[in-house]
């Protein structure tokens, strides 16, 4: 139905008008005496081999949702009506922001890939922590940044502020330095900058009663040397583990019509490279931390192949937006099939 109707008729208007009429509309159904409950048998899948523990968390499933789907919190409990083992919200930055200038969200549907130049768009983190009180059962991952109008270096201050804010509604912390749409955001990805805000974000952490994983998401714009530098960063710095990859500045490839727009590209052209950083960072690491793999995983093989080259866990974004919540299932599906023969 997705495939053939919804997605048809939802590809007419603008992505980002339509993202916000989607989540308006699933909050209305799930309203409905019984519609949750028919989500659920359509959707979830549970087993015991699809069970996880990553990073001393147990995950229901190794399917998750990537960060700047609900950046407010606004729709986690839902989502996961669909069958992801978990949700990442965010990014979440200290103070509310309205991120850059429309329009800023472009498909290239010959390509089954989006452009988004948002600019961590959310309404700050203190309305997103008065949502997550509300969460019951729901696995979720905070993703943080900074203001815009922060200076790079004053950021450190800025993740501290989220990271503080944040601790007690979040299962696990990821550290967003790789967006290409906040102006020098990616400068903090250098080794010096990052290994001192990761160590600030860890003293915080060890400060707790129980420390909480924080994990590094990286750009797949990354040369091999820098991906060196990261796996000596995570050492270094005792962090939980890597989300590979971000979106890319790359267009290699591209055939659609809006494939010179600016911003961060994601879905099918980045499923390659994810992979290839995905299996860099596994085997020169040998294994040494977990890696959670997203980058155009449009079917269960491209996740099998995320998972194959060395991933815990994965996430879907684009995705989910071109397959529909069908794919969870069927990602699940052939983990399971895969685990039993």
């Amino acid at each position: 139905m997705y495939q053939f109707l919804i997605k048809p008729l939802l590809f007419q208007f603008d992505p980002e008008r339509v993202h916000h009429f989607t989540f308006s509309f699933i909050k209305f159904i799930c309203k409905i005496p019984g519609v949750k409950s028919i989500l659920k048998s359509v959707y979830i899948l549970e087993h015991p081999s699809l069970e996880r523990e990553v990073f001393g968390i147990k995950f229901k499933n190794p399917v998750g949702l990537a960060a700047g789907f609900d950046k407010n919190a606004e729709l986690f409990q839902e989502l996961s009506l669909f069958g992801f083992g978990f949700i990442e919200i965010g990014t979440v930055t200290p103070k509310p922001q309205d991120g850059n200038p429309k329009k800023r969200l472009f498909r290239l549907k010959k390509d089954q890939a989006i452009i988004n130049r948002m600019g961590f768009n959310n309404e700050g983190m203190d309305a997103v922590v008065e949502r997550l009180k509300t969460n019951s059962n729901v696995l979720i991952g905070g993703n943080i940044g900074k203001n815009k109008v922060t200076p790079n270096d004053e950021a450190e201050n800025d993740y501290k502020l989220c990271f503080e804010a944040l601790f007690d509604d979040v299962d696990y912390f990821v550290v967003n330095v790789s967006s290409p749409n906040t102006p020098n955001l990616r400068e903090l990805q250098d080794k010096e900058p990052l290994t001192r805000l990761l160590n600030s974000l860890q003293q915080l952490n060890l400060t707790k009663p129980k420390a909480k994983p924080i994990l590094l998401k990286i750009a797949p714009d990354l040369t091999n040397e820098q991906l060196l530098d990261i796996i000596d960063i995570v050492k270094v710095t005792g962090i939980a583990g890597v989300i590979a990859t971000n979106t890319t500045i790359s267009r290699e490839g591209l055939q659609s019509e809006d494939k010179a727009e600016m911003g961060g590209l994601s879905g099918k052209p980045l499923k390659l490279r994810a992979t290839e950083v995905i299996r860099f960072l596994h085997q020169e690491s040998k294994g040494a931390f977990p890696i959670i793999g997203v980058g155009g995983i449009h079917s269960a093989e491209d996740a099998l192949e995320k998972l194959k080259a060395g991933a815990s866990l994965v996430q879907l974004y684009t995705g989910f937006v071109y397959e529909g919540p069908a794919l969870i299932k069927s990602i699940n599906k052939a983990i399971l099939q895969q685990t039993q023969s």
